[in-house]
């Protein structure tokens, strides 16, 4: 469910409320990403314009190999990344603290993306019954194990361990209902 690219794909097909609905759904949480590379809210928040102005008159290719908002926040971090190019050349700061921009804004996606897996999960997680729902909660989010969580659920050793299996094959398929890339589940 990327309502992000189908309102891009409306957009692109010529309705403007298409566009209207990607800069509402995500000019807040770009500007706050913005603001972590430039360090400047209103900076940010002309960047964050230049990255919708950029969509808008480009019409880049959306590759759905990635979220639509990946693909968004990408387009706004090379916005971001020239405009410090840009400031570094007009003004007297050293490249090396541009590439420390971009590590540190690198740090910062990294852990952006690490939020959206668990918002996905919390999201995942509110579907499933609920016995699912307080088992995989109780074990990989408290960090109680198994015994722990079979006490307070009142189950035998194998009723949790039969339990546990169909919750993470039940969290497994949500996600995988979502699109969502995972690791380790």
């Amino acid at each position: 469910m990327d309502n992000g690219a189908s309102s891009y794909r409306r957009f692109l097909d010529g309705d403007d409320k298409g566009l209207a609905e990607i800069v509402r759904d995500y000019k807040d949480g770009l500007i706050l990403y913005l603001n972590g590379i430039v360090n400047n809210i209103f900076i940010a928040e002309e960047l964050m314009e230049e990255t919708f102005f950029k969509i808008i008159i480009k019409k880049p290719r959306f590759n759905a190999k990635h979220s639509f908002k990946t693909w968004l926040y990408t387009i706004g971090r090379n916005v971001a990344i020239d405009y410090l190019r840009h400031n570094a050349k007009r003004s007297d700061v050293p490249m090396d603290d541009v590439e420390k921009y971009v590590k540190d804004e690198y740090d910062l996606e990294k852990l952006y993306i690490v939020e959206e897996r668990k918002i996905a999960v919390h999201r995942a997680l509110h579907k499933l019954h609920s016995e699912y729902r307080q088992v995989l909660w109780l074990i990989y989010f408290e960090g109680l194990s198994n015994a722990d969580t079979a006490s307070i659920m009142r189950k035998n050793a194998r009723q949790m361990k039969n339990l546990v299996y169909r919750a993470k094959s039940a969290l497994k398929s949500e996600l995988d209902k979502e699109g969502f890339v995972y690791e380790e589940l």
